[in-house]
């Protein structure tokens, strides 16, 4: 497989995971497996907001979250490798959203992440800002 193939790989079946998570139908205990083991222990999320969280910040989150937004549902669009230096790779892509109930229910953004290649794929850090409406105006909901 080709890096693209599977950085875009790696952040779709993260995402899957997170729609199941929030939709309650993943096995409460998979959080560790399938989310936090991926994140380096110094990871750092940026969200829309602009505050950042730590690994230990987002797992408080999840745990807190489980079940909660059950219409949820994401689609990953637009994975483009950026950078890629040693086992570094710098990637982006849009993350659509319908269903949410923490921000708009319908929403975009574009993120920016830096991911070791090791087996597994590690996440290092992680940046997300809202798409301007003249993106989400000409992209599609319908998911």
């Amino acid at each position: 497989m080709s890096t693209l193939e599977i950085v875009t790989k790696e952040i779709v079946d993260l995402h899957e995971f997170f729609t199941e998570w929030f939709n309650g139908t993943a096995d409460r205990d998979q959080l560790g497996s399938q989310f936090l083991s991926r994140l380096d222990e110094n990871v750092v999320f940026i969200p829309p907001e602009g505050h950042i969280l730590t690994g230990e910040m987002l797992k408080g989150g999840f745990d807190r979250d489980f079940g909660t937004n059950k219409g949820f549902r994401i689609r990953i669009r637009d994975v483009t490798i950026r950078r890629e230096v040693g086992d570094l790779v710098m990637a982006t892509y849009t993350e659509w959203q319908v269903g949410a109930t923490q921000s708009e229910r319908e929403n975009a953004r574009v993120t920016s992440v830096l991911m070791k290649m090791t087996s597994p794929v590690t996440w290092l850090h992680i940046q997300e800002t809202w798409l301007p409406d003249s993106a989400r105006d000409v992209g599609s909901f319908d998911f």
